[in-house]
Formats: structure tokens, sequence, C-alpha cells
């Protein structure tokens, strides 16, 4: 692979970079043996520059690239929702679904038969109706793990929630696409995948799109018009809405299919089966209550698949009783509030309830319901119902978040600077060169604060070679001049290795890795932690080789100094850095916890949230709205 190679060279540049610190004792001029290496390090750029093999890397992506990551994508996303359905529990006997269609576009069918009545619609496309809680995130899940299954060609089902995508701001095609590189950032692989492969796999439907959620789109006019004109008749699609949200709504092509409330017996089975003999014996006034009364508030709380999951997981060690209530619970809306309540309550500060999870450790209830409803209210005003850990710094706001960050990195990259210059040769320069240095780096974080994932730039700008030589050529020129032609050649090698790390950690993560929040952050480390390493000792080299060359304090404080510069330029682009500078800033204002994806992780064990792809989602969206704030008399949050 092209990018691990390049890795490879500026490792081993920066390595014989620094063995010339060395090599000097045994009459090697060390000007020649820079020499030697940076014009070793531009070979090898040159016999790997995707410009020069534009053919292979440049181009837009061929059909057997495309193939290549549609296949590579059934891998991960298999992997991932057999997971998230385990955590959701959907492995151990599930509720049992049914719907029927209104329009008799359908037969009715079982939650377990979905794939069947999918593949039954004479162009695959299905709309899924039912109200809050009825199970259509759940078999919108087992529909695409059912499809992904049984896949050997054609489109490959992408579940996602519409709720990330803003009808007034971008097309939904493209948020598709920007969902698609989120999710799975290997799509940018060129070397593998071409160009554009994200973009060309929804161009040429090789993606099928299963919409979560149009509830949430709905009330933007002309969103149903603006997917039907983007999928029309022939193509595949899956959509699931609530049922009032849908009404007056059409979808050509598609199949109708509403989920039905549970009855009694079916609540009770799944009671039953997922508690101990004495626990289900206190679920047994409740179910004689909803044989004797099937219209009572609380029956019609509990006929949803949510509903009956909280009051099995909020009463695991309870009594359940307390709902015949009719003072406390008078309609359903307070049955769902109070077993929302208490699924945060009983999910933390609980030593035997984190244990049983495998949670990391035992939150604080309170804290933990502090640090989700600032979450949820973030969210609910943002209009979305996605997580997403880089999307964290919107919390913060834009201009303070680039400020706040910028100060950071340029008093980093400008601290090490001047802490080696203070001990070189030409002391009363430092705080000069160190405030220009630092002045760069925060200019730079500002202009890459706002930026999303830059994308592969056509032409001579993916050429490796030109670039990293052009800029090394020119700083290295003027450290040459100050500090003597040592310098120069150190510190432009240094920079031409910096410049070509981008190319080479910039998208070599594996496509058939399962996306999640974990990895998405760790490829940002990986990237964090060899840039910096790499950087250190090319750059600290300078101030060993050519400040102090026979001086091993000196080599000890170039490596420090250059990490610190290298920790500064390499975090730029990268969304970890903007996250951490809004996770530590929120988490003294104790908006979220210091370890905050840790706890988002231990949440999800706990039932709290749930995993979409790179990103969280609280269980349901009632748990947000009612995090967010109390309910209107509509049902809605306030």
């Amino acid at each position: 692979m092209r990018q691990r190679a390049v890795l490879v060279g500026c490792v081993l540049a920066a390595l014989l970079t620094a063995a010339g610190l060395f090599v000097t004792d045994y009459g090697i001029d060390p000007d020649l043996w820079l020499v030697a290496v940076a014009a070793g390090f531009l070979l090898l750029l040159a016999a790997l520059d995707p410009w020069v093999h534009r053919r292979r890397a440049a181009g837009l992506s061929t059909g057997d690239q495309l193939a290549a990551a549609a296949r590579d994508l059934v891998v991960a996303l298999k992997a991932q929702w057999i997971e998230e359905s385990r955590s959701r529990g959907l492995d151990d006997a599930p509720l049992d679904l049914h719907w029927s269609s209104p329009d008799g576009s359908a037969p009715p069918g079982r939650g377990d038969a979905v794939v069947g009545a999918f593949e039954r619609q004479p162009d695959h496309r299905l709309v899924l109706l039912g109200e809050p809680g009825a199970g259509k995130s759940t078999t919108a899940l087992m529909l695409t793990l059912g499809l992904l299954d049984r896949h050997t060609a054609g489109p490959v089902p992408i579940l996602l929630p519409l709720s990330t995508w803003d009808p007034d701001v971008e097309d939904v095609r493209t948020w598709l696409t920007r969902r698609l590189y989120e999710d799975h950032p290997a799509l940018r692989n060129t070397e593998l995948y071409g160009s554009y492969a994200a973009e060309l796999l929804v161009e040429q439907r090789l993606v099928l799109p299963i919409l979560d959620g149009f509830d949430q789109v709905a009330r933007h006019p002309g969103a149903l018009e603006r997917i039907n004109r983007a999928f029309p008749p022939s193509t595949p699609l899956v959509l699931t809405s609530r049922t009032d949200g849908f009404a007056g709504c059409h979808v050509p092509g598609a199949g109708v299919v509403e989920l039905h409330p549970l009855d009694h017996e079916e609540i009770a089975g799944y009671l039953r089966a997922h508690a101990d003999p004495v626990i289900a014996a206190r679920w047994e006034p409740i179910f004689l209550h909803l044989r004797a009364e099937p219209d009572d508030r609380l029956a019609d709380a509990l006929s949803t698949p949510l509903a009956v999951w909280l009051a099995g997981t909020v009463y695991a060690d309870g009594e359940p009783s307390e709902l015949l209530d009719r003072a406390r619970f008078p309609d359903r809306a307070s049955v769902e509030d109070h077993l929302v309540d208490m699924l945060v309550t009983t999910a933390f500060g609980d030593r035997a309830v984190a244990h049983h999870a495998r949670a990391s450790q035992v939150w604080s209830r309170a804290d933990a319901h502090r640090w989700l409803t600032f979450l949820a209210r973030e969210l609910h005003g943002r209009g979305v119902r996605e997580l997403a850990w880089w999307e964290l710094r919107r919390s913060v706001g834009r201009q303070w978040l680039a400020v706040l960050g910028a100060l950071v990195l340029g008093t980093i990259g400008g601290f090490g600077v001047a802490w080696l210059m203070a001990y070189a040769s030409t002391p009363k320069l430092a705080p000069i060169t160190g405030l220009a240095a630092g002045i760069a780096v925060a200019v730079a974080a500002l202009r890459a604060s706002g930026r999303r994932s830059p994308k592969p730039k056509p032409g001579i700008w993916r050429s490796l070679v030109v670039v990293s030589g052009v800029l090394g050529l020119a700083v290295g020129l003027v450290f040459g001049a100050l500090y003597g032609p040592s310098a120069g050649l150190v510190v432009g090698l240094g920079l031409a290795v910096a410049s070509a790390l981008r190319f080479a950690l910039a998208d070599n993560a594996e496509l058939t890795h399962p996306s999640s929040p974990k990895w998405t952050m760790a490829r940002d480390r990986i990237a964090v932690l060899t840039g910096s390493l790499v950087l250190s000792v090319t750059f600290g080299t300078a101030g060993g080789l050519v400040f102090g060359a026979h001086q091993s304090g000196m080599v000890g404080l170039g490596l420090a100094c250059g990490l610190l510069l290298g920790f500064a330029l390499s975090v730029l682009h990268l969304r970890w850095w903007w996250f951490t500078v809004a996770r530590v800033w929120l988490a003294l204002r104790r908006k979220v916890p210091w370890e905050l994806m840790v706890f988002l992780d231990d949440a999800r064990k706990l039932g709290v949230l749930r995993q979409s792809g790179a990103c969280y989602q609280f269980r349901h969206a009632l748990v947000q709205d009612r995090l967010a704030g109390p309910r209107t008399s509509a049902g809605q949050p306030a």
C-alpha cells in the first residue's frame, strides 16, 4: 500500500537524520549525510507519488474498485450491526412484532419476516409506519442485518437516521455521501477505491438507503419530494416514520406497512421470559389488570416494545405494581415519563448494575443525569438525534473554540521553538523565533478550525514530491541563511516529512473494520502519536546536530522541543484535537465528564444510549426528549 510505504519512508528519514548525530564522530560530513538522506527521501516520494501514478490513484473509481468498496462495506456493516443488535438484546427472545398494510400493498406479517416482506415488493421499496416506540428502528435494523446476511450482489443496505439531514442545506444524496465518509473514512483511500468512491456508490445506486425517522424532517417543506426525486420509483428504498408524521405523504411504488400495538398476552410473555420467577410473580397484578381493562391508560402505555423493555429493565429488582396507582399515573404520558426517569436512575449509581453490564466504573447518579441532560438539550437545540463526538465542538461556539484551540497550539509550538533557541548559539533570538513560530501555528490552527475533512486535491497538489520538496526547500533556505547549511537541511527535511505524513496518515484505515465512535477516534489518535514522534525526531535533530552535536543534553532537549512542535503540527487538521479542546472546556464547567467517551460507552452498556455507526444515540427519542425538557400538551418536548 502506497500510504504505508510513505509512512515507512518518513520514519526512516527521521531515524537516519537522527543518526547524523552519531556518525559525525567517524569522519562523515553531516551536510553530506543530510543531503543524501534528503535526496533519498525525495526519490522515494517520487517513486510513490500519486500524481505521477494518476491513472491508478487520482482517477475516478473504476468498476472493480467500487465492487471492492461494496464488498468491504458489507463486511464492516455486518459486524457493526451484529454487535449493536446484541447490545440491544435482539438476539435474546425479542418481542414478536406484527404489522399490516393499510392500503393492501403488503400482506400481514411478523418482525422476523421483514426481509421477505421487503423482497416481495416489486421495486424493493417499503415504508414502515408506527407510533413512537413501536419498534420501527428495531425492524429497520433487523431488515438491514437480514439483507447483509443474504448479500451476494446488488446495492449495499445502509441504515441511517434522517435527523442528521437538513433539507434546507444539502441534497439528500450529498448528505448520504457525507455520512458514508464520516462513518467509513477509509472510503477516502484513493489507492484502494479510487477518487470519489462514496459519491459514485450513491450516484450509481450501489447503496440501498434505509432511512430511519422521516418524521424528524417532515416539518421541512418539500423534504419528501426531494427524497422521491433523488430515489425514483425504480430505486430500492426503505423509509420509516411515525404514523402521524407521514400523514398525507406518498412514496411512489412503495408498499406501506404499519406496526401493531402489543396486546396483553405479548406483554406478559415478554416480561415473564426476561425475569426470574420471583420478579415474574410481582408482575401478575399488572397482567390481570391488562387482561381486565385492555383499553385502560396502562395498557395503552405498555402497548409499545419500548415501554415494555423499559418496564422490564426498570423493575428488574423493583415493585411494578406501583404503576396501578391512578393518582400518580393518570395517563399514558405520565407512565412513559416515569419509566424514562427510572431508566436513568436505575442505570447509574448501582455497583451491581454496573458489574452486570460490564461498565468500566460506577458513575454518580446525579452527575450522570446532569451530563445526559446537557447532551440531550444540545442535540435538541440542533434538531438532531445523533451524538457525534466530533460535533461536540458545536456546544462551545465556533469562534470561541477556534480562538481557544489556536492559542493552545500556538503556545505549545512557540514554546517548543523558543525553548530550543534559548539553549542554542543565538539565545537572544529565542523570544522572537518562538513568537513567530507560535503565531504561524496559531494562524494555521485558525484556518483549520472550520474545515471538514479535506478532499484529495486534483492536479499537481496531489504531488508528494512537488509539495513536500517546495515547502522543505523554502523553509530550509531561510534556516540555512540564519544558522548554516546543516540547520537548513535538517529543518527543510523535517517540513518535507511533515507534508508527506499528511498523505501517509490520511486514510490508511481498513474499510472492513466495523465503524464505531472508539474506532474513528482511535484513527485520529494514531495519527497524532505517529506524527508527533516522527516530527519530534526530525525537528529535534536540528537542535542536537546544529547547536550541540557533541552535547548529549542538547540531543534530549532537541527531541523534547521537536515533540512539542510536532504535536502542534500533527493535530491541526484532526477532529480529535477540536473535540479535546471542547471536552476540556465543557468538563471544566461540569457540563460533561472528563472521561466523556468512557462515560458514553458505559451509558450504552447500561441501556441509556445506543450506537449508530460512528455516533451515539439515546435509546429512543422519548429518552432524549424527556431529558431535554418537559412535554407540551401535544406530547413533544417544550
